[in-house]
């Protein structure tokens, strides 16, 4: 079996470093297996959140090599054998320990936006909608808020002072999502630019 050394950070809030670890690593494996290796070998209390393994919670985002990725996602078999891969907390949250991160800030914007209300039913007291607008909206419903899209976004990433202003790209997706249901009546347009702070994005793309 290839060995691998995974250079994880270990630390809290107060401070830290990285570890490195060498690990075996089975066929077929993911960077969370090989995680949960070092948790059962060598490291028992390093702490990491995660709960499907599935790529369906979005609960084991980390970045790997310096990238946002889902652990449970990215495949041992991607990095040649012997090679130092690194795994660290995402950056744009506050650490709690280990990979743990505190993102608190994404539930408190979820709160602010406002919720789908729906137009009166037809006489027959029924709605109607067409199959292409439920495919669209379909589309946004795909975010499992792993929010790597907010980590990777600069507003969020490197400006803390406008986090307050600035809801992300995870909750313009929601916003976008809402406004499109055919059956919505909610004009969100004052909300997305004075709450949400569009106005901030810095339209780079990297979300």
């Amino acid at each position: 079996m290839p060995i691998f050394t995974m250079r994880v950070f270990r630390g809290d809030a107060r401070g830290g470093e990285f570890k490195d670890y060498n690990v075996e690593a089975d066929e077929g494996m993911v960077v969370l297996d090989v995680i949960h290796r070092i948790q059962a070998t060598q490291a028992v209390d390093l702490a990491c959140r995660w709960n499907c393994k599935a790529g369906k919670c979005g609960s084991c985002s980390a970045e790997i090599n310096g990238k946002p990725r889902l652990m449970c996602m990215t495949r041992m078999n991607l990095f040649p054998e012997g090679d130092i891969i690194s795994v660290a907390p995402i950056r744009t949250f506050p650490l709690v320990r280990d990979l743990v991160t505190d993102v608190s800030y994404n539930y408190e914007k979820a709160k602010q936006v406002p919720p789908l209300r729906l137009k009166p039913p037809e006489p027959d007291g029924t709605y109607r909608m067409f199959q292409e607008d439920i495919d669209r909206i379909q589309e946004f419903h795909k975010c499992i808020e792993c929010f790597l899209c907010q980590d990777v976004c600069h507003v969020i990433r490197d400006h803390e002072e406008l986090k307050k202003s600035f809801s992300g790209p995870r909750f313009f997706i929601k916003i976008a999502g809402l406004d499109m249901h055919p059956l919505d009546t909610v004009d969100r347009r004052e909300f997305v630019g004075r709450q949400a702070g569009i106005g901030f994005c810095n339209i780079t793309k990297c979300c």
